[in-house]
């Protein structure tokens, strides 16, 4: 349990300081993420960038279990 969560944490602080990085790449700018903007507000969510992520991390780990 202890490695699961240095995993996790370790992970997480990955992605946060490689966002802006991943944003130069267009992740979290393709088409079918959902952008409404008002007066004073944005909702923005990143369908798209999550279902390519979630391949992605698919693909890395059925290739590092074998």
């Amino acid at each position: 349990m202890q490695k699961l969560l240095i995993t996790l944490g370790l992970g997480i602080a990955a992605i946060g300081i490689l966002y802006p990085y991943l944003k130069h790449l267009g992740l979290g700018q393709l088409p079918g993420d959902i952008v409404l903007r008002g007066e004073n507000s944005t909702f923005y969510f990143p369908i798209v960038s999550c279902i390519v992520v979630s391949l992605m991390v698919s693909v890395v780990f059925n290739l590092l279990s074998k």
